[in-house]
């Protein structure tokens, strides 16, 4: 069971998709900051470094698809990472007006941790949710997602 920051009261809540579906993120990224405390990562740099985690390098473009960030947004976040020493950002010799990104090691134990906490926490809430409940959630977002392009 989540515990840190969970709260059960959606029933009080005005009705909505959108409304249940940002609350439900504002929760968890406070929950992910409060088990990530000992890495100091604010909720959108947990959000980059999981989705390096993978180790592909990556165009800042194709970071900012897979962040739901728009560019212009990611790279205070990008500079922040790369002062600590977490990420590095090469021009991309196939188009010098854009930059890739990879993981240093320290990034990639940062990432590998904001992953595993992720893991975990997926685990503890749908350990109770069925298949069939997790498939309609995920329609929903993928309706969501299409109704934003």
């Amino acid at each position: 069971m989540i515990t840190e920051g969970s709260d059960s009261s959606f029933a009080t809540q005005p009705a909505g998709v959108i409304l249940a579906l940002q609350r439900a993120t504002h929760d968890t990224l406070r929950l992910l900051t409060a088990r990530l405390a000992g890495e100091n990562l604010s909720g959108s740099e947990i959000n980059v470094l999981a989705n390096l985690a993978d180790g592909r390098v990556r165009s800042v473009g194709e970071l900012a698809v897979d962040t739901g960030t728009k560019p212009t947004t990611l790279t205070s976040l990008l500079d922040r990472l790369a002062s600590r020493g977490l990420l590095t950002r090469e021009l991309d010799p196939a188009d010098r007006r854009s930059f890739l990104l990879t993981l240093t090691a320290p990034g990639s134990r940062a990432a590998r941790a904001a992953r595993d906490v992720m893991d975990a926490i997926e685990a503890e809430a749908l350990g109770s949710v069925s298949d069939a409940e997790l498939a309609g959630f995920h329609a929903v977002v993928r309706a969501l997602t299409a109704a934003s392009q």
